[in-house]
């Protein structure tokens, strides 16, 4: 049975498209596992573990007036991340994520374990939260996870579309 990566691999294939991954609180475990594919440099460009807000805003471009308006761990944040990542990397689809993966880093309205993840292709960005309830490494890895099949029902609702 093809694991979770592979189809998506495969999925990126048969439609022609690109991935990049911008990674904030996964630290580039997202990109870990994409990799981990034998021949995923057919469809995956690369990667930017942005984990510091002045990467964020110098390298991926987030605007400096979001992260202080909503705060690094939102969706705005996370939307931007998968957006100027697309161009930064110049590919098709672009996923992103940030994240409180704790034990620390809690603050009022945002528990650890919160993260937002965020989807750009072509026209179309948006980004989906999750609440996560393990330790350091298992948030990290339930949010690279949820990623990865978020992606999938993504190509998957491309059906037959070529770009």
């Amino acid at each position: 049975m093809a694991s979770l990566e592979q189809e998506i691999g495969d999925l990126l294939r048969q439609k022609g498209l690109t991935l990049g991954v911008v990674e904030s609180a996964t630290g580039g475990l997202i990109s870990h596992l994409i990799t981990n594919v034998p021949g995923s440099s057919d469809y995956y460009k690369g990667s930017v573990t942005a984990y510091r807000n002045e990467t964020k805003i110098r390298v991926i471009v987030v605007s400096r007036d979001t992260i202080e308006q909503y705060g690094a761990v939102s969706h705005q944040v996370a939307e931007e991340m998968a957006l100027g990542g697309r161009k930064l990397l110049a590919v098709d689809v672009c996923l992103a994520d940030t994240g409180i993966a704790g034990p620390a880093g809690a603050t009022q309205g945002k528990p650890v374990g919160l993260f937002y993840l965020g989807l750009s292709h072509q026209g179309e960005t948006c980004s989906q939260k999750h609440e996560f309830h393990g330790d350091r490494e298992q948030n990290k890895r339930s949010a690279a996870e949820s990623a990865l099949k978020w992606l999938k029902e993504y190509l998957i609702s491309l059906r037959g579309v070529k770009y």
